[in-house]
């Protein structure tokens, strides 16, 4: 059993405890429920935009503790400031250290576009990701059928919700549906955890045109995000970068200067 099965199993047991203490009634009362969405697709093809879609995240499977001191209010306000052109929360809490607080707390002081970075199974999530003020929400080819992929981002338009599905293969694009937005390339080989950015430049001449493609993970240098546009990416998720300092904002900052020298 690999980690995206081990996650997907423990999802399954979180979300049924979720329903009973949170049902679908009370989400919908949010007071981000009927508001409108900010597009992260747009965000991210704006050309006088870094692209980058910033990360909070405390912890991964692969690298244990990254950050347990960064405030999300900070380091996110910092994020957009710093010039990133989105923002992403990881919200699953025994995995990644992450809870839906997180990014109730992000939306609350940022108006730039929010991907909930979870792994989603079951469609309560998707209403949940709307409740709490996301405006994209991240479905996983790895983990998900090629119907379950077209009934859970059919859901997410409904709600006006943007979708990246992440791949890590070519033949994980067999799972696509016309209501996806994004194609993000996660460039992190799940059995051995090793990162390698030649998957999304592997990659990139099989992802259809009309979709906007996104390189995730091991992105470390200016020098990267350059290469990657060379490929038609135009959004960069980077997290671990950022968050293994003190400072996640101010090590943002420094890379989008390099990056725009």
């Amino acid at each position: 059993m690999n980690i995206l099965d081990k996650i997907s199993a423990q999802k399954i047991k979180e979300v049924e405890i979720k329903k009973s203490i949170l049902p679908i009634k009370i989400l919908e009362q949010s007071v981000y429920f009927n508001m409108p969405v900010v597009s992260l697709k747009d965000a991210v093809i704006d050309e006088k935009k870094s692209g980058i879609i910033a990360e909070f995240k405390r912890r991964s499977p692969s690298k244990g503790l990254i950050n347990n001191t960064a405030d999300v209010e900070q380091t996110t306000i910092g994020y957009i400031e710093a010039g990133a052109s989105a923002l992403s929360v990881l919200t699953d809490e025994q995995f990644f250290g992450g809870s839906s607080a997180d990014l109730f707390t992000a939306r609350k002081v940022n108006s730039a576009p929010i991907l909930r970075k979870d792994f989603t199974i079951d469609e309560y999530q998707i209403i949940e990701a709307k409740s709490i003020g996301a405006d994209a929400i991240l479905l996983i080819a790895a983990i998900l059928d090629k119907q379950k992929v077209k009934d859970f981002s059919a859901l997410a338009h409904q709600l006006g919700l943007q979708v990246l599905l992440e791949i890590h293969n070519a033949e994980e694009l067999s799972v696509l549906s016309e209501n996806v937005d994004m194609i993000g390339v996660n460039n992190r080989n799940l059995k051995d955890f090793k990162v390698n950015i030649q998957t999304s430049i592997g990659l990139s001449e099989k992802i259809p045109d009309e979709f906007v493609k996104i390189s995730e993970s091991g992105i470390s240098k200016a020098e990267n995000i350059i290469e990657l546009k060379k490929f038609g990416y135009k959004g960069f998720l980077m997290g671990e970068n950022f968050m293994k300092n003190q400072n996640p904002a101010k090590a943002c900052s420094k890379f989008i200067v390099q990056l725009q020298s």
